[in-house]
This record gives structure tokens, sequence and C-alpha cells, in this order.
């Protein structure tokens, strides 16, 4: 079966977001005074063939930690649903 992956990879706390910061210094400027806390990461889409949802996640979750991620200064979230099937 085929299922739809998302992993979100973002900075953990702590850890140095130089275009966070910058995002932040701009918007004072733009009239956005009421918003702060910026982080920045990026976003893989990708399709994972696996027998159940449970062994897609692992699969989502291995890539992730092994690839997407540096699990030392990153954190990520991955989520996995099911494609449906062309009728």
């Amino acid at each position: 079966m085929r299922y739809a992956a998302v992993v979100e990879v973002s900075a953990l706390e702590g850890i140095a977001d130089p275009e966070a910061a910058t995002i932040e210094r701009a918007l004072p400027l733009l009239g956005f005074d009421t918003v702060g806390e910026m982080r920045v990461g990026r976003i893989f889409h990708f399709v994972v063939e696996a027998v159940d949802a449970p062994a897609a996640r692992a699969a989502a979750e291995d890539l992730s930690q092994r690839l997407l991620a540096n699990p030392v200064i990153q954190r990520s979230h991955v989520s996995v649903k099911p494609l449906e099937a062309p009728t």
C-alpha cells in the first residue's frame, strides 16, 4: 500500500536560527508587532510503499533521522496517511 509521508524539520530550542532571527527583526518594520518567537524549518513530502501504516511511519522516521534531519541540532515531526487507491 502507498502512504503519503510528511516530515517537518526545524532547529531545536536553544540552537541558533539565523533565518528566523532575520525575519523577527523585520516583523516590527512591517507592522507585525504581536508576532514573535519565529522558527524556520523545512517540510519534506514523499510517498512510502509499505505493508501497513506502522511500517510506513517507521520507514519515514528512519529516513528523517538518517538523512533529512540532524537529531543533534534539529527536531523532526513525521506524519503518515494512506493514499487512496485510484478508482
